[in-house]
Order: C-alpha cells, then structure tokens, then sequence
C-alpha cells in the first residue's frame, strides 16, 4: 500500500510523506543514536533523545534544537477514525520487552506509584536507549529485572495494578 505516513512535528506542523518519499531520504547513520542527513542542500545532525516505537513518538535533537515528532500510517488513522483506539481503552498490568535489549536503567520500585508517562526502565536495543513508560496511573507491582539484565523480545520486565 502507498498511502502516506502523516508526521506531526511538536504538535503544530502536519506533513505526509509517501513510502518513496521515504526511501529517497538521504539519512546515514553516525554514531550511537546520531546521525547525519542532507536536505535541498543543507547538512543536518540529528541525534534521538526518545523513542516510543509502540505509540510512534519521538523526540529529535536537530542541530541543537529539539522537535517532538509523532508518526502514523494508514491504518493507525483508520483505527482512531473508527474509534478503536485499543492503547488508550486497554490497560497493561504487565509490561513485557518491546525488543531484545539491554536493561540500563530501572527508574521505579516495587510498591511506588506512578501516573501516565513516567519513566518506568530504559532498555538499550541495537545501540538506541527506549524509554519504557507508564501507559495509565497506577503501583508499580514488581520488578522482574534488574539494571545489567539482557532481555529477550516479550519477557516479563515489570507488572502494575
């Protein structure tokens, strides 16, 4: 399918990239969560700050300035048109690795309450650090990893109630 990625950029600007747009972009990677890109003439360095694959949000430092980037395709629009938005109806009592990876950091401890968006664990995976965050209000459960830990895709990371 060639229906376009709409992207909004720090929750203002809206643009539509079609998948060949995409793939004529020229973006090369330099380094650890950096990388180098050249646009209409002009060098840009980008380095990720965050990444939240799951609800496709990211924050990008573009030489020196910082931009809040959220992306959808297709079918994303098609479920919230038809109000079938199972992330913001569904609650998660267990968070499970999104990807194998590294634990480098455990922000939270058992018994201690959190509200939506706080920084649960930051996993490392293929040298990008993803935030893993609260997707509602509630106690952290318990911790079923510890920072150093390797991670396989779908394990148990932490539980909530």
């Amino acid at each position: 399918m060639k229906e376009p990625f709409n992207v909004q950029v720090n929750d203002r600007f809206q643009y539509e990239i079609t998948p060949d747009q995409a793939n004529t972009l020229d973006i090369v990677p330099n380094g650890v969560n950096t990388f180098h890109a050249l646009e209409n003439g002009h060098a840009y360095q980008i380095r990720v700050v965050e990444a939240n694959y799951a609800q496709r949000f990211f924050e990008l430092d573009v030489n020196g300035h910082r931009f809040k980037v959220h992306i959808t395709d297709y079918y994303e629009r098609l479920i919230q048109q038809m109000g079938l938005n199972v992330l913001a109806v569904q609650k998660q009592n267990t968070i499970k690795a999104p990807m194998p990876g590294l634990v480098i950091g455990v922000a939270v401890a058992p018994s201690q309450a959190v509200q939506k968006g706080d920084t649960l664990l930051i996993l490392e995976a293929m040298k990008m650090e993803n935030v893993i965050k609260a997707t509602y209000d509630g106690v952290v459960k318990s911790i079923h990893v510890e920072k150093g830990a390797a991670v396989e895709k779908g394990q148990l990371l932490l539980e909530m109630e």
